[in-house]
């Protein structure tokens, strides 16, 4: 069944295709004034690696945690021209600020084909781009799926590449409590990775091994290996949204928390969040004693359902979309469904009419998942976006939205292992 757009009844979408301005002077002065400003009750190092000499155009790669990011990073790029990559949410209500200041749009986990060309422009201008290739803030502080056109992209345009490497900032504002702070250290780094020359030698395949060697982190590890020690004592409020199955019963979504402990609601085992940031069992076993671990074990767990044909995602979910930057239009509750075989599949009914929207496997590699998601309502949500449209999608099943994210990944990983071996058996022949 075709695709079928939401009836907005002529209301004009958001133009993502649009080239982004060139930041003037002052535009560069006045950020650099005002991080600068909001950085002075933090502790903060901002620290360049293997760029002596070097000057715009290059690309800048970084990870992803909070909005402290943006601001670390106009400390480190200061006093030239920045063009960040920013997601249609971050046009929300202030379009015209975005844009006075040279942020480029774009929907996220789409094919973007304007996007590749305004990046293209920024960079033969000779400026900086600034890009977060994990499209999201990073959900329990390691690196997230980078898609593999990364490689392709910086194969064609041949500038140096930048690594950015955020360390504390997750510790700081972890993605899933980010509305409590917590004391931790903000230490930065930024190092050249690829000058031309390298990459005109190189493969795409080995140009993403590159960038995703460099952009390695695990908040957790760096925690411990510092001696960094959140002794806020609620430190652990929000964990069970990224630790959402129990290690020891099995059972998904029942896990809860509160002050520094975790714990499942269905076998009663709990779990506490040291102050190192080691998790420790109350009673018998301690399943992993390294978040980051559990949170692999998790993915593990979706990547078998699926290989055995026993994953499937339906539930009424509450939509609102996004086709313009000013207002978050409610479409009411929706059908969705995901699966290895569709991949999702959206539909219901909006002004009197229905609607149909459609992402296979191949064509969404990652999902833009959030927590309390404040543009909205404070509750966990999912989006889907289309080249034209984003559907913010509040689940009624509690708990959910990070193994859907799993999920996302692990299919488009397999269909595109198979089509790869489908490739090569053509080429053997």
């Amino acid at each position: 069944m075709a695709n079928a757009q939401v009836n907005y009844k002529n209301k004009k979408r958001y133009k993502t295709a649009k080239y982004p301005i060139r930041q003037p002077k002052i535009i560069v002065w006045l950020i650099w004034l005002l991080c600068k400003l909001c950085l002075l009750n933090k502790k903060y190092k901002v620290e360049k690696i293997n760029m002596e000499g070097l000057k715009p155009p290059y690309m800048v790669l970084s990870n992803h945690m909070y909005f402290i990011d943006f601001k670390l990073a106009a400390m480190a790029t200061f006093p030239h021209r920045v063009n960040n990559v920013v997601s249609i949410d971050g046009f929300y209500r202030r379009p015209w600020l975005l844009e006075l200041i040279g942020a480029i749009c774009t929907r996220k986990f789409t094919m973007d084909l304007h996007l590749i060309k305004s990046i293209s422009r920024v960079l033969k201008r000779g400026d900086i781009l600034f890009m977060y290739p994990e499209a999201r803030y990073t959900p329990c502080g390691t690196l997230s799926y980078l898609p593999e056109s990364l490689g392709k992209l910086i194969k064609m345009n041949k500038v140096p590449v930048v690594v950015a490497v955020h360390r504390g900032n997750h510790l700081h504002s972890p993605f899933w409590n980010f509305r409590k702070k917590r004391k931790s250290v903000h230490h930065t780094t930024f190092t050249q990775i690829l000058t031309p020359e390298q990459i005109k030698t190189m493969s795409v395949e080995e140009i993403n091994e590159a960038v995703k060697s460099a952009m390695e982190y695990d908040e957790y590890r760096y925690q411990k290996e510092n001696g960094i020690l959140i002794k806020e004592s609620f430190r652990a409020e929000g964990l069970h949204k990224v630790l959402y199955q129990c290690p020891h019963c099995g059972i998904e979504s029942k896990m809860a928390s509160q002050g520094a402990e975790i714990f499942c609601t269905h076998c009663g085992k709990r779990w506490t969040l040291n102050e190192d940031g080691t998790l420790t069992a109350n009673e018998g076993e301690t399943e992993f004693t390294h978040v980051p671990d559990w949170f692999e074990w998790e993915r593990a767990q979706v990547r078998q359902q699926i290989e055995k044909g026993e994953y499937s995602f339906i539930d009424e979910v509450e939509v609102y979309s996004l086709p313009r930057c000013w207002k978050f239009e409610k479409l009411g509750k929706a059908k969705i469904t995901h699966d290895a075989e569709q991949g999702f599949v959206l539909e219901g009914f909006y002004n009197g009419e229905a609607y149909r929207i459609q992402r296979q496997p191949l064509e969404i590699n990652s999902l833009h998942i959030e927590y309390d998601y404040c543009y909205i309502k404070p509750y966990d949500c999912f989006d889907i976006s289309t080249e034209n449209d984003s559907f913010y999608c509040y689940p009624t099943k509690e708990n959910v939205v990070t193994k859907l994210a799993f999920a996302t990944e692990e299919i488009y990983r397999i269909n595109r292992e198979k089509t790869q071996e489908q490739k090569k058996a053509v080429k053997a022949q």
